[in-house]
């Protein structure tokens, strides 16, 4: 498997298959004679029981055994290995395996090939991520993390997990600097993609924050793209992100005044753009109650012409707006 391919085998291959028929169990092995494996105790009457293989019960019998006396050995960390390759969300394998890391005092940048392996076989499982994490910390050594995760999230763009260790890796140690390009690249390749906008407006609250200067240029950059794709909901909800930190919120950045200018002009009716426009007049409501009378037709439209799989939270709205402005004669 290459550096710029990462795939999930569907089923295994000749070599994986040569090595199950040649598996030695352990009970058969003559260096583990001194140790009584432990069976699971499910009880008398197990709920649902687990058809678990001859392989997997055999192995996890002496894992048991071998955490039960704590035994600090290489045998014992050549077992995780067996185990982990059977079940790698098995939190308490993961963890007695870094046990013997530090006290056998094992070579991190072999453990981080391992672990980079089951990765690539696994990439949603959070207990190998958590593993390589540990491991980065041990050696302060991110430089191979951003690749990694690069190439996982070439598979799967909204993989949390690998998201959620990119950002630590950033944040942890400060290599924030071309991740704004990484960003643009990403949505370049598809302008929806949620998770890549999440991430911008992560690195722009871990680096400049929100000035005047970057609200400005960050509304820009939202405009340019709605430009291109009205109905992309990822980009208005970064629009509106950006706007929580500007200080009339939705309303007065003029940026955004001539944007809905331009949009109202072209007589645009895109669901996401309504709905910010609903909230735009909301947030002027209690300052002037008249406004109602404007919010009361276009929650209207959206319910029944333009958001209909929201049909219910429009017309909630509606009788919520009925109900608060009702006593206000000069509203409707």
């Amino acid at each position: 498997m290459t550096e710029e391919e990462i795939s999930e085998p569907l089923s295994c291959s000749s070599d994986e298959c040569d090595e199950e028929e040649s598996w030695v169990f352990y009970h058969d092995r003559p260096e583990w004679k001194d140790i009584d494996p432990v069976a699971l105790d499910e009880g008398p009457v197990p709920v649902v029981a687990i058809a678990y293989s001859d392989k997997f019960k055999d192995v996890f019998n002496y894992f048991r055994a071998v955490v039960l006396k704590n035994e600090i050995s290489d045998r014992a960390f050549h077992l995780t290995t067996d185990a982990v390759e059977l079940n790698p969300a098995n939190y308490t394998v993961w963890q007695y395996r870094r046990t013997l890391i530090r006290a056998l005092d094992k070579n991190l940048q072999d453990e981080l090939k391992f672990v980079r392996r089951v990765i690539e076989e696994h990439p949603k499982n959070y207990q190998v991520w958590h593993h390589r994490r540990v491991l980065v910390e041990l050696l302060h050594d991110p430089s191979s993390e951003l690749r990694l995760t690069q190439i996982v999230l070439a598979q799967d763009a909204k993989n949390y997990h690998a998201w959620q260790h990119r950002q630590w890796v950033l944040d942890t140690f400060n290599l924030f600097e071309n991740e704004l390009d990484y960003v643009e690249q990403l949505l370049e390749d598809d302008i929806r993609n949620n998770s890549a906008w999440n991430q911008r407006y992560f690195v722009v609250k871990q680096t400049t924050g929100f000035t005047d200067e970057i609200i400005n240029r960050e509304v820009s950059f939202a405009i340019t793209s709605l430009k291109i794709v009205s109905q992309n909901e990822s980009a208005w909800n970064y629009m509106r992100g950006i706007l929580a930190h500007y200080p009339t919120k939705l309303n007065g950045h003029p940026l955004v005044e001539e944007f809905c200018q331009y949009l109202e002009t072209k007589g645009c009716e895109v669901s996401h753009y309504l709905a910010f426009l609903v909230d735009r007049i909301e947030e002027r409501l209690q300052s002037d109650p008249t406004l109602a009378s404007d919010l009361l037709p276009l929650l209207q439209k959206l319910a029944a012409d333009i958001d209909l799989i929201r049909k219910q939270y429009w017309l909630f709205l509606s009788r919520s707006l009925n109900s608060q402005f009702s006593k206000c004669t000069s509203c409707f």
